[in-house]
């Protein structure tokens, strides 16, 4: 399969870079090279993007789509939360600019053998977003206990019948391994209501999203990546992130508030004395949301925001 993936809020993430012809931008979750393409095109020959992403797949279509540009591209296979080691390696001190689209992307959930889809009756359980992981999703199926699921469920997931998924998961298992999305799919079917599996979207969707989270730590991940990708910027330069769930968007919105504003001295003192010094301004008060035009074009859009932190 081609790997096809439409860009979500393309246009409102490249301006809101504010893209200088002569900067150096990072894209830490490369995928299909979509935004990338854009910035390229507002980079003059002396600019310059670093591309990074854990997908073999996308750094391989990222690569043959930015070939154009590719005495201004560099494109690295590894994780984003190794910005800072990425740079560093290339030489390269400070950016203006860097952007994360957190999404899982079209080709990933459209390719049955990666495993990411709850749609597919004979996927393998994988969802491994590096795929030279040696752990998959079956192993959290297969391993985790009662609890750790439930936990992962419920946190990650969001799902109120995660104790009885969690159930039903382990007492599937102790007759047969769970190998498939199908097997799973049907585990999880019979531990919601007949009468919410009608009315309340695809069953499996929030356990699904629950248990890629968990497998690639992507919570985790992005809490501890945006301190350190506001140290990299130079003065002016921003970081934009897309966020599609709830979870993200309240780290994002949080780590952007605290480093804007990181006094933790009592509001009844009259001067600062914790030594906290601002880092910059959040310029997205309200998270960007994708247009109507484009809800209609990418229904997969529809739970996307963006926000916008500058670096003073």
């Amino acid at each position: 399969m081609i790997f096809e993936h439409q860009s979500v809020l393309l246009h409102e993430t490249v301006d809101s870079l504010q893209v200088r012809p002569d900067g150096i931008y990072v894209d830490g979750t490369l995928g299909g090279g979509g935004h990338a393409y854009e910035v390229c095109r507002r980079l003059g020959e002396h600019g310059r993007l670093i591309g990074i992403d854990q997908d073999g797949d996308a750094i391989q279509a990222a690569t043959a789509r930015l070939e154009e540009f590719r005495d201004r591209v560099t494109v690295v296979r590894s994780n984003y939360c190794r910005t800072a080691e990425v740079l560093q390696e290339l030489g390269i001190d400070k950016v203006d600019g860097i952007y994360l689209d957190l999404g899982v992307s079209s080709y990933q959930l459209d390719t049955p053998e990666r495993g990411f889809t709850y749609r597919e009756e004979d996927a393998p359980l994988d969802m491994r977003m590096d795929q030279r992981s040696d752990r998959t999703a079956a192993f959290i199926i297969n391993t985790y206990s009662e609890q750790e699921l439930y936990r992962i469920i419920r946190d990650y997931g969001e799902d109120r019948f995660a104790k009885n998924i969690a159930k039903h998961i382990v007492k599937a298992r102790e007759e047969k391994e769970i190998t498939t999305t199908g097997q799973l799919n049907e585990i999880i079917r019979g531990a919601i209501p007949a009468k919410v599996r009608a009315t309340g979207g695809h069953p499996s969707k929030r356990t699904f999203q629950a248990i890629r989270i968990e497998l690639n730590q992507e919570l985790e991940v992005l809490k501890q990546s945006i301190d350190t990708m506001i140290s990299l910027l130079n003065p002016g330069g921003r970081l934009s992130i897309i966020t599609f769930h709830s979870l993200e968007d309240r780290i994002v919105k949080n780590r952007f508030r605290e480093n804007e504003n990181p006094c933790i001295c009592p509001p009844d003192f009259p001067v600062c004395v914790c030594g906290r010094k601002s880092r910059g301004i959040v310029v997205t008060r309200k998270p960007i949301l994708p247009s109507e035009e484009e809800l209609e074009k990418n229904p997969r859009s529809k739970s996307a925001k963006l926000r916008v932190f500058e670096r003073r």
